[in-house]
């Protein structure tokens, strides 16, 4: 299996070329970029091919996919990225109501226009945020999913956990929309409080196996991606996870 790695876990483990040399020796054979990672994207893909990494998925922010598409365009066509992933909203600016979450979900659909057109695919990923039921009752999740029917998801399994979620029943519910997955592990109670509660795959709560068996057999799904937001050792997280991940 070909796994990707979330390059986010490593933002404090600089230089970047030595992350990229860690993480193909470990025996990941793709990245996924994120914003502080496209100042130089020939410069980038260079490395990657150096170290013979692609890198078919990268987030980039809602500012730059709605107000410098042009941008986003460049740097995807240069990095070989085929997926173009909005990957959060800052807490001020989140809308409320079923309503306000439809109306955002309608500006990803302009965004997944524009992705069209250039012959890119768009998707959304997850916090634990779209999951927590808005004053009304509404699920931002399903507002945003619904609003916009074209856009794909990028399901971060552990934060739908966090936001109170059952992720196998989300994958029932959306598996024709899952284009890819973040990989990532919720440590036991009490433990890893220095790493934010989290763990490194296969070592924690989750039950990956089960849920990587949804994700293969019900989804269109090709990309997964090893992720944990702050890792203590970024090596040994890259290393433990891998060889985990590798028997699910």
């Amino acid at each position: 299996m070909n796994w990707s790695f979330q390059l986010y876990s490593a933002r404090n483990f600089q230089p970047w070329e030595d992350v990229l040399t860690m993480v193909s020796t470990a025996g990941y054979t793709q990245v996924e970029g994120f914003g502080g990672l496209y100042d130089d994207p020939a410069a980038l893909r260079a490395q990657l091919d150096a170290n013979g990494l692609s890198m078919p998925t990268g987030h980039f922010s809602l500012d730059m996919l709605e107000g410098d598409f042009a941008t986003a365009r460049k740097i995807a066509e240069t990095l070989g990225i085929g997926t173009l992933i909005c990957p959060h909203i800052d807490a001020k600016a989140r809308p409320s109501g079923r309503e306000g979450w439809r109306g955002f979900g309608r500006r990803l659909a302009a965004v997944q226009e524009n992705c069209r057109k250039a012959g890119l695919r768009f998707a959304w990923h997850n916090h634990d945020f779209e999951f927590v039921p808005a004053e009304d009752g509404a699920i931002p999740q399903k507002e945003i999913l619904d609003a916009a029917p074209e856009i794909g998801w990028e399901i971060d399994v552990a934060w739908v956990v966090r936001g109170g979620g059952d992720p196998l029943a989300w994958i029932d519910d959306y598996a024709s929309r899952i284009v890819a997955a973040h990989v990532k592990d919720i440590a036991k109670p009490g433990e890893k409080a220095d790493e934010d509660g989290w763990e490194d795959v296969g070592h924690g709560t989750m039950d990956w196996r089960a849920i990587m068996t949804a994700l293969r057999e019900k989804t269109p799904a090709k990309v997964f991606v090893m992720e944990h937001d702050n890792p203590s050792d970024v090596a040994r997280f890259a290393r433990r996870s891998i060889d985990a991940a590798n028997g699910f």
